[in-house]
């Protein structure tokens, strides 16, 4: 964000699936937080070790995509119960999300990669 506090990718990833796994899986973001421990198990297991020997790697996160993910993810943390034990981690990124000014994501092409997050993809899954 400056010279001294930078995006964590990890923060990006988690935002992109608690809009998609509300969206498309039915869950809501105080249960994706619960299971993110064991997604990033998975990652550091199956993932990391051996990202270094695939043919293709590329980073999809794009400069806006949390300026257009905001609106959204914004909404569904708002739904966490203060009661629960995942409240500290959806408002540590509500937090984080604040420092964002919004965009609309209807400009974005329907083959964008976010479009598998938001929604309005013109690919089939």
């Amino acid at each position: 964000m400056d010279d001294h506090n930078y995006i964590p990718t990890t923060d990006n990833r988690l935002l992109r699936r608690i809009v998609r796994d509300y969206k498309y899986r039915g869950s809501s973001a105080q249960e994706t937080i619960r299971r993110w421990p064991s997604v990033r198990a998975g990652e550091n297991k199956w993932i990391f070790p051996y990202q270094e020997n695939a043919d293709v790697m590329f980073n999809t996160a794009m400069l806006f995509e949390l300026a257009v993910i905001k609106p959204q993810a914004e909404e569904i943390l708002e739904q966490v119960p203060e009661n629960c034990d995942e409240y500290a981690e959806a408002y540590r990124l509500r937090k984080f999300l604040k420092y964002f000014s919004s965009l609309p994501f209807r400009n974005l092409p329907p083959t964008s990669l976010l479009r598998e997050f938001l929604g309005g993809s013109s690919f089939k899954y």
